[in-house]
C-alpha cells in the first residue's frame, strides 16, 4: 500500500520557497512540491504513482502535463538550486584549495527503445551493452558538502545521426555488421560519403564526446561561482582536451591512468635495488611494463583514513598529456594485489595527499547509488526527451534538499554528513506518516465515520498492490 501525500515533506516545504517565482502560478508550484515530496517518500516513483497518491488532485494527468510541457525551465530551476546551495553550505564548505569538481557518468537501463534517444551503451562493470540513457555529471565536494552540479546527456555517434538509416539511404545493398570491429572499418568505408549529405553533416556537426560535455561541465561549474581547485576523474575522461581546459582555467587534476598508456623513458630514471640504473629500450615504455621494473625496496608505506598503501611516486612525461606525477599504489605489503596508478599534474603534492585527494570523488558514487535506489534517477517512464530531464533536475533536487539536512553544524567542525540520504527520506516519509494519522483522528473527532476516513484517504486508486519488487515493497515497513 502506497503512503498518500496529504501535504509536502517536511524538508520540501522547508526550502520550495527559493523557487517558487519560476513557477508562473500556484498550480505549478504546488507540482514541483508534489513531485518532489513523491520522490523522497514513495517506494515507486513513477509519475503516475505520485498522481495517484496525492490526495488533493483533482485531475490525476496534471502533473504529467506539469512535466511535458514547456511550462517551466529545468535549467533555471537547477541554476536556482545550485545559487542557494552556495548561499546554505557558506559556513559548512571547506576552502576552495580543498575543495574539487568531479566527472563520471552512469547508465539509466530501460526495457523497450520508445523511450525518446534510448540506445544500448556499454557497460563496462558487466561488459554488456544494455539499452539506456546515459548521463554525464558534475559532481562538487567541500569537505561534508556534496551535491551534483549538472547533467549533459551523451548520445552514441550513430543513434544520434541516424547512421543506419543514412547507410541504407546511400548504399542500399550494404549488410551492416554487428561486430564493433567490423562496423569500424565499415565507417571507415563510408562516412567519406555520408558526409557529403546535408542532412547527415548536419547531425554530425551536433556529435559531442563524452570529454565535450565533460568541458561543458566544467564550464558551467565555473559560471555557478563554484569555488574548487581540483578536477577528479577516472581514465575514460583522461584526455589532450580535457587537460588543456584544465590547465586554461587553471585547475588542477587527478586522474587513474590506464595501464597501457605510454611513458617517455627519456623523462624519467629508475634505479634498481642496487641503486644501478634501470635501461628502457625504446622512447616509450607502456605503464604495466614499467611497473614491472620497479624495485620492491622503492615502495614506501603510506596511511590515507587509516588504511595503509604501499606507493611508489614518480614525475615523468606522457605523450599528450606533458609533465605530470604519478603515484603507484598497492595495498599489501607484499605488492601482489592489483595495482593503481593515480596521475596528476600537482607535481609537487606527496603520494598521501594526492591519494587522499583523488578518495574525495567517491560521493558521486554514492550520489548514483542513492539516486537511483531512494530517489528513482533511473525509474521515469516519460517517452520525451525533455521530460526526461526534468526529473533528473527534480531529482537533483530533491537529493539537494535532503543533503541540507544532513550536514553538521558550522561549529561541530566535522567533515563528513551526519546521515545518509536514506534515512534523511526515512524521516520524511516517518513525518507524513504523523500527519496523516493526526488528520484521521481529526476527522474521526468531527464525528466522520471510519469508513468514510478510509474512503478519503485511502481511495481505491492509492491502493496499489502488487507482486514484490526490488523497489516496491508492498507493506508500510519501508516507512519506519
Amino acid at each position: 500500500m502506497q503512503l498518500p501525500i496529504l501535504a509536502s515533506a517536511p524538508l520540501v516545504s522547508q526550502h520550495a520557497a527559493a523557487f517558487e517565482d519560476l513557477f508562473e502560478n500556484r498550480k505549478q508550484f504546488r507540482h514541483f512540491q508534489n513531485y518532489l515530496t513523491g520522490l523522497m517518500v514513495l517506494p515507486n516513483k513513477s509519475m503516475a504513482n505520485i498522481s495517484r497518491c496525492i490526495v488533493d488532485s483533482a485531475d490525476k494527468t496534471n502533473l504529467s502535463r506539469f512535466m511535458s510541457m514547456e511550462l517551466w525551465s529545468d535549467q533555471k530551476v537547477n541554476d536556482r538550486r545550485i545559487t542557494y546551495l552556495n548561499q546554505q553550505t557558506k559556513a559548512v564548505r571547506k576552502p576552495k584549495s580543498d575543495s574539487v569538481l568531479i566527472f563520471d557518468d552512469t547508465l539509466c537501463e530501460h526495457v523497450g527503445s520508445l523511450f525518446e534517444y534510448v540506445d544500448r551503451h556499454y557497460d563496462h562493470a558487466d561488459d554488456r551493452y544494455p539499452l539506456a540513457h546515459n548521463p554525464v555529471t558534475s559532481h562538487y565536494v567541500s569537505g561534508a558538502v556534496r551535491f551534483p552540479v549538472d547533467l549533459r546527456l551523451y548520445r552514441r555517434y550513430e543513434e544520434l545521426t541516424q547512421w543506419e538509416a543514412f547507410v541504407f539511404k546511400h548504399f542500399p545493398i550494404t549488410v551492416i555488421p554487428k561486430n564493433k570491429k567490423e562496423r569500424q572499418r565499415l565507417h571507415k568505408q563510408v562516412d567519406e560519403t555520408l558526409l557529403q549529405d546535408p542532412d547527415f553533416l548536419k547531425l554530425h556537426n551536433q556529435f559531442r564526446t563524452k570529454i565535450d560535455l565533460a568541458i561543458e561541465l566544467l564550464h558551467s561549474a565555473i559560471a555557478h561561482r563554484l569555488c574548487f581547485d581540483v578536477l577528479l576523474f577516472d581514465g575514460w575522461y583522461l584526455s589532450e582536451a580535457l587537460v588543456k581546459e584544465a590547465t586554461r582555467r587553471r585547475k588542477k587534476w587527478i586522474s587513474l591512468l590506464k595501464k597501457n598508456r605510454n611513458l617517455e623513458t627519456n623523462s624519467f630514471q629508475l634505479k634498481a635495488s642496487d641503486g644501478q640504473p634501470i635501461v628502457f629500450e625504446g622512447a616509450h615504455v607502456s605503464v604495466e611494463d614499467f611497473v614491472k621494473k620497479i624495485p620492491a625496496n622503492a615502495f614506501k608505506m603510506v596511511v590515507v583514513n587509516n588504511k595503509i598503501y604501499w606507493t611508489f611516486t614518480l614525475t615523468v612525461r606522457i605523450p599528450s598529456l606533458g609533465k605530470v606525477r604519478l603515484v603507484i599504489s598497492y595495498e599489501n605489503e607484499k605488492l601482489t594485489d592489483t595495482f593503481v596508478v593515480l596521475v596528476t599534474s600537482c607535481l609537487d603534492w606527496s603520494a598521501k595527499r594526492i591519494i587522499e585527494t583523488y578518495l574525495l570523488r567517491w560521493p558521486i558514487e554514492t550520489f548514483y547509488q542513492d539516486g537511483k535506489e531512494h530517489l528513482g534517477f533511473d525509474e521515469y517512464l516519460m517517452r520525451n526527451a525533455e521530460a526526461i530531464e526534468k526529473h533528473w533536475c527534480l531529482v537533483f533536487v530533491a537529493y539537494s534538499f535532503l543533503h541540507l539536512d544532513c550536514l553538521p553544524s558550522p561549529l561541530a567542525k566535522r567533515h563528513l554528513p551526519t546521515k545518509s540520504i536514506g534515512q534523511a527520506c526515512r524521516e520524511q516519509a516517518r513525518a507524513l506518516i504523523e500527519l496523516l494519522i493526526v488528520k484521521s483522528h481529526e476527522m474521526m473527532q468531527n464525528c466522520r465515520d471510519a469508513k468514510s476516513v478510509f474512503d478519503f484517504i485511502f481511495s481505491l486508486s492509492l491502493i496499489h498492490i502488487s507482486e514484490p519488487t526490488r523497489r516496491t515493497p508492498i507493506s508500510y515497513a519501508v516507512f519506519c
